[in-house]
């Protein structure tokens, strides 16, 4: 990890441990903070894919765990929208069939192999050509896969959906979604999973609007 994330994932467990701290005085229940992983860098700084002919593949990417009941991604629209991502957030999250061509930037595939060989794992470029093969129009977007040979799930950030030769940047692996388990659990990402990024200076506004809102329900 370089030295500037992990100074920003200091900064980030400060920020928790604070705002876990005001909870605590204001008698809100620990299980009820959300965890939040926020993506705010380029996704492809540091690495030649876009200079690179061809489809490249970045990894190198960070292992999570991600409850779907409540942690989200927090996505900076400054880092991903020179690629032409968002401003808004739309998510499809079905089998490849189900997905519809058009509309949504965020996709959850529920489609685990794409030749039934096991030979041919079911990789990040395998899944973006499916992907690729059902949505038309262009478009940056994000897409979360079941890897085979990882046997877990993991977040994608594509630089145009509907090009089977996009970049690709593995922007998250979920660890503790494995086997089955974690295939059965593709199904429970949903829109409130992924949100825009705050304005730059309003992080610890959000920690205490969290407290206030807590004690208003509270009260009423």
């Amino acid at each position: 990890m370089s030295t500037i994330l992990k100074w920003r994932a200091e900064a980030f467990r400060r920020f928790v441990r604070a705002v876990a701290l005001a909870a605590a005085v204001a008698g809100i229940p620990a299980s009820s903070l959300a965890a939040e992983f926020t993506l705010d860098t380029d996704p492809f700084a540091g690495s030649t894919a876009l200079t690179t002919p061809g489809r490249q593949v970045v990894g190198g990417e960070p292992f999570i765990s991600f409850d779907t009941a409540t942690d989200l991604f927090l996505i900076d629209l400054a880092a991903f929208g020179p690629y032409g991502f968002g401003p808004t957030l739309s998510l499809a999250n079905d089998e490849i069939g189900g997905i519809p061509t058009s509309g949504a930037n965020i996709i959850v595939l529920r489609t685990f192999d794409n030749d039934a060989d096991l030979d041919t794992p079911f990789n990040a470029g395998t899944a973006a050509n499916l992907i690729a093969d059902r949505v038309i129009g262009p478009g940056a977007g994000f897409f979360i896969y079941f890897n085979q040979g990882l046997d877990l799930p993991r977040l994608v950030f594509s630089t145009d959906l509907d090009d089977n030769t996009a970049d690709l940047k593995v922007i998250a692996r979920f660890t503790n979604l494995t086997g089955v388990a974690g295939q059965t659990a593709l199904a429970d990402f949903g829109a409130d999973n992924f949100r825009a990024v705050p304005e730059p200076g309003t992080a610890l506004l959000l920690g205490t609007a969290i407290v206030v809102a807590w004690r208003r329900r509270v009260r009423a």
